[in-house]
């Protein structure tokens, strides 16, 4: 698939502008990292095949629609790709999203988050809560377009919003949790975001992905900014 930004120089120009340095995110580390993605993710579906099952077969037995939903999204450097999850909303949630406009618990047009969104089935309101729903991203990080850590991965619509310093945050792969995951999830403003993610960008190594990685459990457990 093709990419979200107007040119190919965008991302370089707001690295340069912002003089930040992505010695660590080079391709020799990022081979490393996906292939450190690819065996854990593999060995989480072989260990939750089952469960993976009856979920599918809950979110079939409790609502009409699809048990999986495509998105698309902006991977690293702009390219997009179509993300997986099991299906939360009624079917027809999409074409009910212009309505929820006003109702975004987030200012800026960059992130879309609605609490208590009456889209959201009572199934998929445990799904959501406990992160069950993205299970399916999984297989994205298995064909490299995710990772098991990195930024959340935006929306093309939210990306056309970005101003300069936040395409940033596209120069590492998106991931399944982060920073943000562990640290609040949904309440945490965009612009704190953003500042997690390049946090993350500065900081990374597998040990760092380690460590958010062994966090998530305990954030998911607590349900903080879960909606």
């Amino acid at each position: 698939m093709g990419s979200v930004l107007a040119t190919d120089t965008e991302l370089d120009a707001a690295v340069h502008a912002q003089e930040i340095s992505y010695a660590e995110f080079n391709e020799f580390a990022y081979a490393i990292k996906g292939v450190f993605d690819r065996v854990i993710a593999s060995l989480i579906v072989l260990a939750l095949a089952i469960p993976i099952a009856i979920i599918a077969l809950l979110i079939k037995m409790t609502s009409p629609g699809p048990v999986f939903v495509r998105q698309p999204r902006v991977g690293r450097f702009g390219k997009s790709f179509v993300a997986y999850k099991f299906r939360s909303m009624r079917e027809d949630a999409e074409m009910l999203r212009d309505e929820l406009e006003q109702s975004n618990s987030h200012s800026a047009p960059t992130i879309f988050k609605v609490k208590r969104d009456p889209r959201v089935n009572r199934f998929g309101r445990l799904i959501r809560r406990t992160s069950i729903d993205e299970i399916p991203q999984l297989f994205n990080v298995i064909r490299g377009e995710m990772s098991l850590v990195g930024p959340r991965p935006p929306l093309p619509r939210e990306v056309m919003h970005y101003q300069p310093h936040h395409l940033l945050r596209l120069a590492a792969t998106p991931g399944m949790t982060g920073l943000w995951q562990i640290r609040g999830r949904s309440e945490i403003p965009f612009e704190d975001m953003v500042e997690m993610d390049l946090e993350y960008i500065r900081r990374w190594s597998l040990w760092l992905d380690l460590y958010i990685i062994l966090r998530t459990p305990l954030a998911v457990v607590g349900g903080r900014g879960a909606w």
